[in-house]
């Protein structure tokens, strides 16, 4: 066999997608290439072999039409809705919220580590979780925490792949991500759910609304007690009441008083490398930091240290260094008149 008859089955088995004779014409080709002395050409060859075999997992051919080549395209489909995916190493070390909210969701994990006495009572386990509240309040940290806390995998869906303009396209996508979470055991997190959940009285588009939130009832019940299905949204008040109810746990996350931004201030401060210039101005600033969420207020105060940072004479990394209050202070007052123009 010559050289070219070699070439030739390489490109007719690489063209029908046949990655076991495509594999085994290479080897071949190798052979020949060393009977007949050319060696670079060979280990060329070789190199481009193992580079391939070693990523095989991730890149391989598959045959089309076989069980390989169909998961390939549902790995892709699957992907496509996907902006993150995530292991957590957050507890609830991690999260400043009201008690009766941390109380919540210490039990609902504790229902999925304590699983196997439910099942043996046949009771349910919550497995729905729907998060709400003003925006920066913690839902989205809190979701990591249920991942972290019952090191579970997380995806985060981005909901503007899902939504589709096609008619009834949105609800396979949903059938899409749902049959994964099955498959996998995952934990699905839908950020503003929202746009998936809304109210029946848009004249417009009240039939395929309708199909999506009935799709997602469906799919809810179907789902394995052992998957976790988190939504947050900003505007609970537009999704539907029916979809509402089918939530096992509803969670209202409220924005911070001033005993849960004095929390925030020692987590944040936590690793004692960062002290307040003048202490006793610390108490007026969280008074009129009140009405902000926990993101707006910890950003000001990450922001102010990195400036009281680069006030310090130059080339001068102290171990220790002083926050400026009047910094902070000026960066509330900025965060408050910004909402207050949004408002």
């Amino acid at each position: 066999m010559s050289q070219f008859n070699h070439i030739i089955d390489i490109a007719k088995y690489g063209l029908n997608n046949d990655q076991e004779k495509l594999l085994a014409a290479l080897n071949e080709l190798i052979e020949y290439s060393k009977k007949t002395k050319k060696i670079n050409f060979a280990l060329q060859l070789q190199s481009i072999l193992k580079e391939t075999i070693r990523h095989q997992q991730n890149t391989g051919l598959t045959k089309v039409g076989s069980d390989g080549h169909f998961q390939r395209i549902e790995d892709r489909e699957f992907n496509e809705f996907i902006i993150e995916k995530l292991t957590s190493d957050y507890s609830f070390d991690n999260l400043i919220c009201d008690v009766e909210v941390k109380n919540e969701l210490q039990y609902f994990i504790q229902e999925h580590k304590a699983s196997d006495v439910l099942n043996r009572f046949e009771l349910p386990i919550a497995n729905k979780v729907l998060l709400h509240g003003p925006s920066g309040c913690g839902k989205t940290l809190a979701s990591y925490v249920i991942a972290g806390e019952l090191e579970k995998m997380m995806v985060v869906i981005n909901l503007g792949a899902i939504v589709s303009s096609k008619l009834g396209e949105t609800s396979k996508n949903l059938s899409k991500v749902f049959k994964r979470a099955t498959t996998e055991d995952l934990i699905i997190f839908f950020d503003e759910f929202d746009s998936l959940g809304k109210i029946r009285d848009y004249a417009q588009d009240h039939g395929e609304m309708k199909r999506i939130v009935n799709t997602i009832l469906q799919l809810f019940d179907y789902l394995p007690q052992s998957s976790i299905v988190i939504a947050a949204t900003n505007q609970v008040n537009m999704i539907d009441e029916a979809l509402l109810r089918r939530f096992d746990l509803n969670i209202k996350f409220e924005l911070p008083a001033e005993d849960r931004i004095h929390e925030l201030i020692d987590l944040t401060l936590k690793n004692g490398m960062f002290q307040f210039d003048k202490p006793k101005s610390v108490n007026s600033i969280i008074k009129e930091s009140v009405g902000l969420s926990y993101y707006a207020i910890q950003k000001t105060l990450i922001t102010s240290i990195k400036r009281s940072l680069f006030s310090l004479p130059k080339n001068t990394i102290p171990a220790t260094a002083k926050i400026n209050t009047k910094i902070w202070q000026q960066l509330i007052i900025k965060e408050k008149r910004s909402l207050s123009a949004i408002k």
